[in-house]
């Protein structure tokens, strides 16, 4: 790999709505080297766009045509990439995409929404136990970066609205103890190594001025493996990007 590394990773909300509203600006302006994107609901035979000669393109679609889907833009070619992790029950929505470079796993993940109604809650919690079991597995060969929307704020610090959100999907007990299993099987949330007030959100409702107000909630992360610590070098949020609902997110590694 470089010498320093850059990695993004954005919620797009719909990758061909936000190329209507600057997301090639954007990419040129912040030149990562590795994008992480969720929430495509495409594939590439869907947009009619040429992306920059800079990058490689991986995308994982959903079974279910403008739903879900995840897509890795690389500067540098993966030894290896994979779709899924190898459990048909979760395998249909497009939502993991791992590439294995030279000293780690990267995996792309958009994680599952409860719904307003909790009726997802238990394949949530399912989803949570069998991927921390694919990282773990992942791990035992090399070090893992893990990043995406993640559909939960873990602390009362990473909501504006902590009170109100007790009992409501991203913010339930179930949630933040499938958030702190990870932590508890040694992974690091990134931007909590390096800022550890509130007020640093990643997503915002769409209702008229409740972004701008900063009324938001922190669900998109970056995650690392305990022996990747002494290469992080910064955890960042970029607020300032509009064109979706979630803002990106990213890290840099020596």
């Amino acid at each position: 790999m470089l010498r320093r590394v850059k990695l993004i990773s954005w919620n797009v909300n719909g990758l061909r709505a936000v190329l209507r509203k600057g997301f090639l600006d954007y990419l040129d302006r912040e030149k990562p080297h590795i994008l992480c994107l969720q929430e495509t609901r495409c594939g590439p035979d869907d947009v009619e766009q040429l992306w920059p000669a800079a990058y490689t393109t991986y995308w994982n679609v959903a079974e279910k045509k403008g739903y879900s889907g995840t897509a890795i833009f690389t500067r540098q070619r993966p030894l290896n990439l994979t779709r899924g992790m190898g459990r048909p029950q979760h395998d249909r929505e497009g939502r993991i995409l791992t590439a294995e470079f030279e000293d780690f796993f990267l995996v792309n993940v958009y994680v599952p929404n409860s719904q307003r109604e909790l009726t997802r809650l238990p394949y949530r919690q399912q989803w949570d136990r069998d991927f921390l079991r694919h990282l773990q597995q992942l791990e035992q060969r090399k070090p893992v970066v893990w990043c995406g929307d993640l559909n939960v704020a873990h602390t009362e610090i990473d909501l504006a609205n902590p009170k109100a959100n007790v009992k409501n999907h991203g913010f339930t007990p179930q949630e933040r103890a499938g958030f702190s299993a990870f932590l508890k099987a040694g992974f690091l949330d990134t931007f909590r190594e390096f800022h550890t007030g509130g007020g640093h959100y990643t997503w915002w409702s769409q209702m008229p001025g409740v972004r701008q107000r900063n009324v938001g909630w922190r669900i998109d992360y970056f995650l690392i493996s305990n022996t990747l610590r002494p290469r992080l070098q910064r955890a960042f949020i970029r607020p300032e990007v509009m064109g979706s609902d979630h803002c990106p997110v990213g890290i840099e590694l020596n």
